[in-house]
């Protein structure tokens, strides 16, 4: 076993933490920089964005063809990692939800013909995108519960009914993707469609306000009345919405576990310097074995979370559905992330709860960490399935292709 990254993902890695260290992490602490949701204000995200196309820095996880990178999954790891030390990082890369996850599935399943107008102007940072799956009295964690409904309008169109919520970037979305039901078929009940956000019959309901900082966009409310949707704008087959959203979920849980490992790293990078320099009735904190405990635990659980987070990225390169191991992580990681900046808080006293650093700004968001893309507690139950279904086998070496 080879823990060491390929020479190429190195290079790109080191790019990436300059390139945070040097342009993203200094804007952080001028509030002008910020937009009225706390993220990074759209005037200097367009000059960062600008920067980082300079520096060869763009859409990491997309084809070299389609103006990406092209990281296999592990390249993606360590890179996503770096560029979420800044809060700034995801959106800047522009591998940032759900334009990450929207990339990645359309690139997969859109025709070639079909790419230059719903996937190209995404890669481009031209557009954003959004998923629209989650509903209010229905769908959350099981897509089995979508009441938004598709219905035939003659041979060609679709007409959409329905109401969708918690929808991630719809506030400034151009390409959304769609979940509806169009049959009562329990595994082929759902299909997934592409529309405009200029299309007639949807609107945006609100803005539902949140706990934490917010992406581009919000998390929106929306409700279709009567929205028809060309058949050739359809991804996949009539009842293949669940299978598209079991193969765009599975490696965007894994694109959170690998951004939140690096907002954890940040949350003890900032903690560590404190206590280093801060004294405390005769000795410096960080000579306490208080102190050291809390630090100490922190940093385990951060790197349990990496090396879960690597190893589904390295089945999902090996041709896996890697569905144990990106279970695995996102617990574990969404509890590390929570673990570490709760820790740094509690280390930076007054000034962690104070907007004074970023701290406070990564311990309001942090707390989604448990709940979006399948609360822990789905993810445990999917375990708890799978030892059931393979006894022994649960705990075997990996091998490539397994699910």
């Amino acid at each position: 076993m080879d823990f060491v990254l390929p020479p190429e993902i190195e290079e790109v890695r080191q790019r990436i933490r300059r390139f945070v260290d040097e342009q993203l992490i200094p804007l952080e602490s001028d509030r002008a920089n910020y937009d009225e949701h706390e993220n990074i204000a759209p005037g200097v995200l367009t000059d960062m964005r600008r920067a980082a196309k300079a520096e060869g820095l763009w859409a990491l996880q997309m084809p070299k063809r389609l103006g990406g990178m092209e990281l296999p999954r592990i390249g993606m790891a360590a890179c996503y990692e770096e560029m979420n030390r800044s809060i700034f990082g995801p959106v800047v890369f522009n591998s940032a939800a759900p334009d990450d996850g929207n990339m990645m599935i359309l690139d997969r399943v859109l025709p070639e013909h079909m790419k230059d107008r719903w996937l190209k102007p995404i890669v481009d940072g031209a557009v954003q995108s959004a998923f629209a799956m989650t509903e209010p009295d229905g769908c959350g964690s099981d897509p089995g519960l979508t009441y938004t409904k598709a219905e035939r309008v003659g041979n060609d169109r679709w007409r959409i009914t329905g109401r969708k919520h918690f929808i991630t970037g719809a506030g400034n979305a151009k390409i959304f993707i769609i979940i509806a039901r169009t049959s009562d078929d329990e595994r082929k009940g759902l299909s997934a469609f592409l529309f405009d956000a200029e299309d007639a019959g949807w609107r945006i309901v609100r803005r539902i306000p949140i706990m934490g900082p917010e992406e581009h966009g919000g998390h929106c409310e929306l409700e279709f009345d009567g929205l028809e949707i060309p058949d050739e704008q359809r991804l996949l087959g009539v009842g293949d919405g669940l299978k598209l959203t079991q193969m765009r979920l599975g490696v965007a849980r894994l694109t959170h576990c690998m951004r939140w490992t690096g907002l954890a790293r940040r949350s003890l990078e900032v903690a560590m310097e404190r206590v280093k320099h801060r004294d405390s009735f005769g000795m410096k904190l960080i000579d306490r074995e208080s102190v050291q405990g809390l630090i100490g635990q922190a940093a385990m659980e951060i790197e349990i979370g990496r090396q879960l987070t690597m190893r589904a990225a390295w089945a999902l390169d090996q041709g896996s559905f890697a569905r144990k191991e990106v279970s695995m992580a996102k617990i574990v990681v969404a509890d590390a992330l929570q673990k570490a900046v709760d820790t740094a808080l509690q280390l930076l006293g007054a000034r962690g709860y104070s907007k004074d650093t970023v701290i406070e700004w990564i311990y309001r968001y942090a707390r989604q960490a448990r709940l979006v893309d399948g609360a822990s507690e789905v993810h445990r139950m999917v375990l708890a399935g799978m030892l059931r279904a393979e006894g022994d086998g649960f705990f075997r070496w990996g091998e490539a292709g397994r699910g």
